[in-house]
């Protein structure tokens, strides 16, 4: 499974880590993902998702389903 959000698409960024001395070396910036068990209403059960924190803030406000369509994912797979 690759390190990237399941509803939001969220990934590594690639970046440079910079020092005092302004020497750069590239670094990766991951994603910070979540396994995550959110109750789906529609199915009756439980769904296991790796998610992003910012994707767990905005799956509490609109809900797991509309996530779900927008990034165009059919739950009962998962």
């Amino acid at each position: 499974m690759s390190r990237k959000c399941q509803l939001t698409g969220k990934q590594a960024n690639n970046a440079y880590a910079v020092s005092h001395s302004h020497r750069r070396n590239k670094k990766l910036q991951e994603a910070n993902l979540q396994e995550k068990r959110v109750w789906w209403a529609q199915g009756k059960r439980w769904v296991k998702l790796r998610l992003s924190t910012k994707a767990i803030k905005t799956l509490e406000h609109k809900g797991l389903a509309a996530m779900a369509k927008e990034a165009g994912i059919d739950l009962s797979k998962f």
